[in-house]
């Protein structure tokens, strides 16, 4: 059977969908259809780049008013919970005062002033903001949230389902290069899936094969800012506020969900070597790689999924 492919560009990335559909065009189309309209809605409304989403009707709201939320974003609020405690708060949903302060795509880039940053550090702290049912406040002016840490590997375990559900049980999500491999391939063993060089972007360092794993991988060797000779990632840690210079390039973890490999990557980054590897070995299922500026360092069952 055939794999069909089906691309779009949402979440300010190119998404892709390779799938086999058993029942034909009805089903595909059926697929389809409910894919892009969940992506497309799930970004219209947490996005912090639209003006009209309910993340920035939060955000221009912070030191004046609370503001009305749906079920939905309640529990989406539960699940930064989770993922703030589970990365020992790397990954912070209100870091987005320190992403804009560090911004890599800024025409002229300057270096921060420490006075910069410790007021923008001051905003930041997921703990701060206040909840209710229905509702949410961020107390302080100059607050915001931002969903970007871990949004996208979000959608990605939610398109897989969604295949699972139009009966689909052999597709490989790619949204970003973060990925959700359901089932296997129609006449191969697992989905092959190739890892990038941090040394030479555009290129692959051999390749990994996986079934049923949730795939993702944080690094700042493309998107960065180099000031007087020295190179800033985009990936702030919001405890310190600044970005990453621990030497690593490129941190990826195989695990159950897409979610859970965004999170516990980005945080092995942060962590960097030896501490990020302990930290991904400290989940049962969830194996790693961090390629650092000299080395390369990988959990104990690492070696399983490599092909090549």
């Amino acid at each position: 059977m055939p794999l069909r492919r089906l691309s779009f560009k949402a979440l300010g990335t190119n998404c892709e969908v390779q799938y086999a559909a058993p029942g034909g065009a009805t089903q595909a189309e059926g697929f389809e259809r409910a894919v892009t309209a969940w992506v497309m809605g799930f970004e219209a409304k947490y996005s912090r780049f639209r003006p009209d989403s309910l993340l920035s009707q939060i955000n221009a709201a912070a030191g004046r008013e609370w503001v009305p939320v749906d079920a939905e974003m309640e529990a989406f609020f539960k699940l930064c919970d989770t993922l703030y405690f589970m990365t020992q708060g790397v990954l912070d949903p209100t870091a987005l005062p320190l992403i804009r302060l560090w911004n890599y795509r800024a025409e002229d880039p300057r270096l921060p002033s420490d006075t910069e940053v410790e007021s923008a550090r001051r905003l930041v702290g997921w703990k701060k903001v206040q909840r209710a049912p229905g509702k949410v406040f961020l107390p302080e002016p100059g607050m915001a949230l931002d969903f970007g840490g871990f949004g996208k590997e979000y959608a990605v375990d939610m398109a897989a389902q969604i295949a699972v559900q139009h009966g689909i049980t052999s597709a490989l999500v790619d949204f970003g290069h973060d990925l959700k491999a359901a089932g296997q391939p129609p006449d191969r063993p697992a989905w092959h899936i190739g890892l990038e060089d941090p040394h030479r972007p555009g290129s692959t360092a051999g390749s990994i094969a996986v079934i049923g794993k949730g795939v993702a991988s944080s690094g700042d060797y493309i998107r960065r800012i180099v000031i007087n000779g020295r190179r800033y990632g985009h990936i702030v840690d919001p405890r310190s506020g600044r970005p990453i210079a621990n030497g690593c390039l490129q941190a990826t973890v195989i695990t159950g969900s897409c979610l859970q490999a965004g999170a516990l990557s980005t945080t092995a980054f942060v962590l960097g070597v030896p501490k990020g590897i302990e930290f991904i070995q400290s989940f049962p299922g969830a194996e790693g790689l961090i390629v650092t500026d000299n080395a390369r360092a990988q959990t104990r069952g690492f070696f399983q999924y490599v092909v090549s």
